[in-house]
């Protein structure tokens, strides 16, 4: 039976940084019940690390790729990874 929690790693690209986007993630996040964080990174990108159901998780990531009204999402990744339990909560970095 294939395990229903799961770890991802998230990239969106584009005009991703200074226009909430962290900030429509973490609510995102929180109304799906999802733990990890979401953080800029110096490249210009937004990473998520989120873990719980796959298809919550899915659905972020489809909610990421839009992104809030101000921003411009150009490309976005995602990687699935062993879920590891860490995360209490879901969190802004």
């Amino acid at each position: 039976m294939e395990n229903k929690f799961w770890r991802a790693e998230i990239i969106a690209v584009g005009f991703v940084q200074g226009v909430g986007f962290r900030y429509f993630v973490y609510q995102n996040a929180l109304l799906l019940d999802l733990k990890g964080y979401v953080k800029n990174l110096y490249t210009g990108e937004v990473l998520t690390v989120v873990e719980g159901e796959r298809y919550k998780i899915e659905e972020l990531f489809n909610k990421i790729k839009i992104g809030p009204s101000y921003s411009r999402v150009t490309k976005t990744t995602i990687e699935w990874f062993e879920h590891k339990g860490e995360f209490k909560t879901f969190d802004v970095r």
